[in-house]
């Protein structure tokens, strides 16, 4: 440990912008930053002391990440929170301990006796051990700076999951950042310049940083005095679309509930939000909802977030508030990690990915403290990108203002999800089915074309909040009149809701390809999802005739252009998804005793006919070829612009592989179609059944005439997918059973085929190979060759 000084240096910190500053403790030198907790700065020998003078009350500590590594891959984003939890302060002879108590095993009642039972039936934890400098009365000042500059948010084990090396953090180069580190209060924020070193393994890492062996971060550290205890929790309700406080999980148990009740307890979180007036139709709030936009966003971009955010106040309207959710610039002197602000900060990254909306959550009662948006910089330019594809704008050099209007709408949009997460709002992926009723959903852009055929963006993305978020609001943020029962008032709305016929489907019934619900899907639109299949074809075949030179801006690399027709090939990937979930597909609802909601009900065989049909059809050379004149027209990569994955991976070297496109769709095809939990569905369901899907594909590629290159490439994916799953461990053996058979079949008929002309006998031998090979040493399956299209969604794990 580092010597503790003598003499201190004063340096006064005011609790608040406009207060006096304190006097000192008086040591001549002292640098004191009085606060929630109060510090102790000594700038000669760079340590930063804590004056705990609240022993052994329960406070918050939050940690999070001010200053990023501009990396997506890795997932360390400028403004990420870290850990949320409840600790104290216990000393314990001559040292003093940060407690984390265990809030997944609790006694809520007043009993306390069953408190320390509960306590002592599950282990807390230790966070640090503080040995004590000097005490004074009820206070005692410890020396925290190892603990500020230690790796508080995981960073190591981060690169160390993606693997990107082994990295410490390294004391010699690290050091308190005093600008941030300042009192309020009710918080304590601390910022330290953490540098890690270590030796780098991975492909991500050095490019983003000077020196992959060592690279230097910002830690932050909030201790933030517990809400008082006027705050109602919120049940949470599966039906409402809140975000529960145990997200992903069952809650936390509660010990003191009756026999016979829950063990299970949830909460729903939300900020606190009170009427000045709560029997008035109409009022405002006690304390509005402020948000406070990172002044890095640059015009006319911030503009956008800015009118986006704000559309939360028409469902709080409507909820009776006034005025009670505000958007304003985030102040010059203002720190983004610090509780007291609600941000939405703009975040640049190296690559495209995610925006996230997070919160700091009270543990005991899921009210939330501070809301923190970070929204990636270059998802503007995405949907920039995908407009040059959609209107060729370029054949005179002009540059039409839709493409920047539709992107600014995605933007408004965005920000308006975004800050949906951290008020407390899940995704809606059932949204897009009913007239866009809500943000939350994920957005396809809604392209028409016009009465002349041309492609129509003027109505890309809403304009608005939507009527499910309006449900939403008055369901969580009602302030019932005295005297009125909370828990009936909101059954009432929520029966409401039931009863004006919305559709909820959250994310785990959403975001992977083999989910059941039709209606939960991503990057989708309409409420018949065939139909809107067909006209993304019409449009995709539009844009795909017309495109060419006047997709790209003059002076710009030709070879640029794969990036542009990436999404515009692809322009149909994710209503593949969304026709897929018919077929083995069954509706249901998040449905509690006696709402009335019924039982889940399968999609009709008629339906799934269609839809098997339709995605048999995206199969077909003629929707897989690219027109001439685009496959032509794409040179080699230049000098300083490699490949990378926002292009079409082929097998042709340096030159554009023109059959690399149609590998790409056909294998986003039949992983929908193959899919195994699908497939086991069809087969328990006694209706399609899955060899129905099997023939189909079947029908289309191997027992159907192929005499062009592109159809001997999809018959070959197709054979590989039925491999991997006749020989899928995690598969049903149903499903085995028929994919094994299928193959079997097939090997049949290839060892019957006979052709005269070369590459066709050489494509039949090869696929008997493949089949035999297959047979006699299933892990040969494994080294099967694999088709990875480029990535659709933003790039990683996002919200």
């Amino acid at each position: 440990m580092r010597a503790l000084a003598l003499i201190f240096v004063v340096f006064l910190v005011a609790c608040s912008e406009n207060a006096a500053p304190p006097a000192g403790d008086g040591a001549a030198d002292a640098t004191r930053i009085p606060g929630f907790i109060d510090l102790l700065w000594n700038e000669a020998d760079g340590q930063l002391l804590m004056e705990i003078d609240a022993l052994g009350t329960d406070m918050l500590y939050q940690t999070s990440l001010p200053r990023g590594l501009g990396s997506n891959d890795i997932g360390l984003d400028r403004g990420q929170l870290g850990n949320t939890r409840i600790v104290r302060f216990e000393r314990h002879g001559d040292r003093v301990l940060l407690v984390a108590p265990n809030m997944d095993y609790r006694a809520n009642g007043d009993n306390a006796a069953e408190r320390q039972a509960v306590a002592e039936s599950f282990a807390s934890s230790v966070l640090w051990g503080f040995p004590v400098e000097s005490e004074s009365g009820d206070a005692v000042t410890v020396d925290a700076t190892a603990f500020f500059l230690r790796d508080a948010h995981g960073v190591a084990r981060r690169l160390k999951g993606r693997n990107e090396g082994t990295f410490s953090a390294d004391d010699s180069r690290s050091a308190i950042y005093l600008p941030r580190t300042r009192g309020f209060p009710d918080n304590t924020e601390i910022e330290a310049i953490v540098t890690f070193t270590g030796e780098p393994t991975g492909q991500q890492l050095p490019t983003v940083v000077p020196d992959p062996r060592s690279f230097t971060l910002h830690l932050h550290h909030s201790f933030i005095r517990l809400p008082d205890d006027g705050y109602e929790p919120l049940a949470y309700d599966p039906r409402a679309g809140v975000i529960p406080l145990e997200y992903g999980g069952a809650g936390f148990s509660d010990y003191t509930t009756p026999i016979g009740e829950p063990l299970k307890v949830n909460y729903g979180i939300r900020h606190r939000l009170e009427k000045k007036d709560p029997s008035a139709e109409v009022s405002e709030a006690v304390e509005p909802i402020v948000y406070y936009l990172d002044p890095g966003a640059p015009e006319p971009v911030r503009s956008a977030l800015v009118d986006g955010a704000r559309w939360w106040n028409q469902a709080f309207e409507a909820a009776g508030y006034q005025d009670a959710f505000r958007v304003e610039m985030l102040p010059d002197d203002a720190d983004p990690m610090d509780v007291r602000y609600n941000v939405i900060q703009w975040v640049h990254r190296s690559t495209r990915g995610w925006s996230y909306g997070a919160s700091v959550v009270d543990p005991r009662t899921g009210e939330i403290l501070k809301g923190h948006v970070t929204l990636g910089s270059l998802r503007v330019r995405q949907d920039y990108l995908i407009a040059e594809g959609l209107l060729a704008p370029y054949a005179n050099d002009t540059i039409p203002p839709e493409m920047l209007e539709m992107s600014l709408a995605r933007i408004r949009q965005l920000s308006a999800h975004e800050i949906g997460h951290t008020i407390g709002f899940e995704h809606n992926f059932a949204a897009s089915t009913q007239d866009r009723s809500s943000v939350m959903d994920y957005p396809f852009p809604l392209i028409r074309l016009d009465t002349a055929g041309a492609i129509d963006l003027s109505d890309a993305y809403d304009d608005k909040i939507g009527s499910w978020d309006i449900r939403t609001v008055i369901y969580a943020y009602q302030d019932f009149p005295d005297g009125v029962d909370a828990d009936a008032a909101r059954a009432d709305i929520m029966a409401e809701t039931i009863a004006e016929g919305y559709r909820y489907v959250s994310d785990s019934d959403s975001r992977a390809i083999g989910t059941a619900h039709p209606d939960g899907n991503l990057w989708d639109n309409g409420e018949d999802a065939i139909a809107e299949l067909e006209k993304l074809l019409e449009i995709r075949a539009v844009a795909l005739q017309q495109f060419g030179e006047a997709n790209l801006r003059s002076g710009r690399s030709l070879a640029k252009i794969e990036e542009v027709l990436v999404p515009i090939y692809l322009l149909h990937r994710f209503q593949i998804h969304a026709v897929g979930k018919l077929i083995g597909g069954s509706r249901f609802s998040y449905a509690m005793k006696g709402d009335g909601q019924g039982t889940p009900e399968a999609v009709e065989p008629g339906r799934q006919r269609q839809a098997l049909v339709a995605l048999v059809n995206t199969l077909d050379a003629g929707t897989l070829a690219l027109p001439e004149s685009v496959a032509s027209l794409i040179p080699p990569r230049p000098p300083g612009l490699p490949r990378d994955r926002e292009t079409f991976r082929g097998s042709t070297g340096v030159t554009f592989d023109r059959l690399a496109p149609a590998a790409a769709s056909t294998a986003l095809t039949l992983e929908v179609l193959f899919d195994h939990r699908r497939a086991a569905r069809l087969e328990r369901a006694g209706g399609l059944g899955f060899a129905t899907v099997v023939d189909a594909v079947l029908d289309a590629t191997w027992y159907a005439a192929a005499s062009t290159a592109l159809e001997r490439q999809t018959r070959m994916i197709t054979l590989d997918a039925l491999l991997r799953l006749a020989f899928h461990d995690a598969a049903d053996d149903a499903v085995r059973a028929i994919a094994f058979d299928s193959v079997l079949r097939l090997q049949d008929s290839l060892a019957q085929r006979r052709s005269a002309d070369t590459t066709t006998r050489a494509h039949y031998r090869l696929a008997a190979h493949r089949i035999e090979r297959a047979l006699d040493d299933p892990s040969t399956v494994e080294a099967l060759p694999t088709v990875a299209p480029p990535p659709g969604s933003p790039i990683g794990q996002g919200l």
